[in-house]
């Protein structure tokens, strides 16, 4: 998904139903709802990626704000709008369905809420589920999914460990306070502030974790058996993370990839440098549970790995394409497993549907969501905002993958509540570490030792 933004009847008294006619309007919407109105039409009927009928826009206005006065106990039914040919016009007409359901609906209805109404019509007549009208909530919730916040924290990434029933940590973020301690993944929270940890829950360590900036937390560390003295840690600001890194037995690097946002891209460069510092061989990136997020971070986590050539295509409305290519920052090639599932959809499929056509990874787990449109969100005046489907896109080899999928390239059934990232409870990634354990021998065979020669070593 691609932003835009700065830088994406007459009455019948007594009985159950009121009908008065549009002109009975005595209110006046204000120029900030009207514009509102114009510009959600307007890019519906022009950026939609089909076709869209004007009559069923203004019928689907009319049945929203039955609905809304409705539920806010009015009794009433407004007049049926005919659409026209000019985009003004039905424009016109939706303004003053806004004006007359205001009217009858007296205080029990601001035009703020009817304004809304009418605009989830304008968005729900295309029968789009992504296509969607998104109150300022809705909008800032979605942005904080995609690019994360900010908080007071030591930048330790935890679970709970199932054997000692410890806290561990699953990874650090990097240059955070925990990285710049020396705080390791694996390593075992016993305590914090000298407080037992065992049997504690992820949300129970998190809130005694995080903390307003400056203040200090000591936590005591158990590795590789020792415990070692207690680090106090000063709390920093930390950027929620959308990409995990950890080193797998075999100098094998795993990332997992949590949503595509603004700062994915740049995330994962930082996650693959520090892993192969440590020697990694080869890796696997998990985009499983990913639901997607910005077209140009796909194409910005697809070209770490593929050098070069298209990534995806994106056909918008009058079948114009754009083929959008590898931006030349790709690592060196070393094997590549992608692990996907049943939720892996839209932006993580153009990033896996460009790796397995490319041929540069191997694709593991089971068939992908199958969402191959692309949404446009245009942000509205009030910080509310509307979500249209504007293209769909083809793989490289121009798979259209709507409502299809990818299909894996070795198919493996998720085993019953698995850890993500814990080999040794997650199938898929048990599967797909013995996958690269076996490229890495084909491409590095043992030696042959020579002939008449001992394989011994000297006694």
């Amino acid at each position: 998904m691609k932003r835009l933004s700065a830088l994406i009847l007459t009455g019948v008294f007594g009985a159950a139903l009121l009908h008065l006619p549009l002109a009975a309007s005595s209110a006046t919407l204000p120029a900030s709802n009207a514009s509102e109105i114009a510009t959600s039409y307007t890019d519906l009927v022009t950026q939609f990626y089909k076709k869209v009928d004007p009559q069923r826009v203004l019928d689907s206005v009319h049945a929203s704000l039955e609905t809304t006065l409705k539920h806010d106990g009015v009794k009433a039914t407004l007049r049926p709008m005919h659409a026209s040919e000019l985009t003004q016009a039905n424009v016109r007409a939706i303004d003053l369905a806004v004006e007359n359901a205001q009217h009858l609906a007296g205080k029990k209805a601001t035009a703020t809420e009817l304004t809304y109404a009418a605009i989830t019509g304008i968005m729900q007549s295309v029968h789009d589920r992504w296509t969607v009208f998104l109150s300022p909530k809705e909008y800032a919730d979605l942005n904080q999914g995609l690019d994360g916040t900010d908080f007071g924290g030591t930048g330790i990434v935890i679970q709970v460990d199932p054997v000692t029933k410890y806290i561990t940590v699953s990874n650090v973020v990097p240059d955070a306070p925990a990285d710049k301690a020396g705080i390791e993944q694996d390593d075992l929270i016993t305590a914090i502030d000298g407080i037992s940890t065992k049997g504690w829950s992820i949300n129970r360590a998190s809130a005694h974790l995080r903390g307003k900036e400056g203040t200090k937390v000591t936590v005591t560390i158990l590795r590789d058996g020792k415990t070692l003295a207690p680090i106090t840690l000063t709390r920093a600001k930390i950027h929620q993370q959308s990409v995990f890194e950890k080193m797998l037995p075999g100098d094998i690097g795993y990332v997992a990839v949590s949503v595509f946002g603004k700062d994915t891209a740049d995330e994962l460069t930082t996650a693959l440098d520090r892993l192969q510092k440590r020697g990694a061989k080869a890796f696997i990136m998990d985009l499983r549970d990913n639901g997607g997020g910005y077209l140009d971070a796909a194409v910005g986590v697809s070209s770490k790995f593929i050098s070069s050539g298209p990534i995806v295509s994106v056909e918008s409305r009058a079948s114009n394409i754009t083929t959008l290519e590898a931006n030349d920052t790709a690592i060196a090639p070393v094997p590549l497993a992608v692990l996907v599932n049943q939720y892996t959809a839209s932006a993580s499929e153009i990033t896996s549907g460009a790796i397995q056509d490319s041929g540069v990874g191997t694709i593991i787990g089971v068939k992908t969501f199958g969402k191959g449109v692309v949404q446009t969100i245009y942000p509205l005046g009030d910080g509310s905002a509307v979500k249209i489907t504007t293209a769909r896109y083809l793989t490289p080899l121009n798979r259209d993958i709507n409502h299809r999928g990818i299909t894996p390239d070795i198919t493996v059934q998720e085993n019953k509540h698995p850890r993500f990232g814990d080999p040794k409870d997650d199938v898929q990634l048990s599967r797909a570490l013995s996958f690269i354990n076996d490229r890495l021998v084909h491409l590095n065979p043992p030696a042959t030792p020579a002939s008449g020669s001992s394989s011994g070593s000297p006694r």
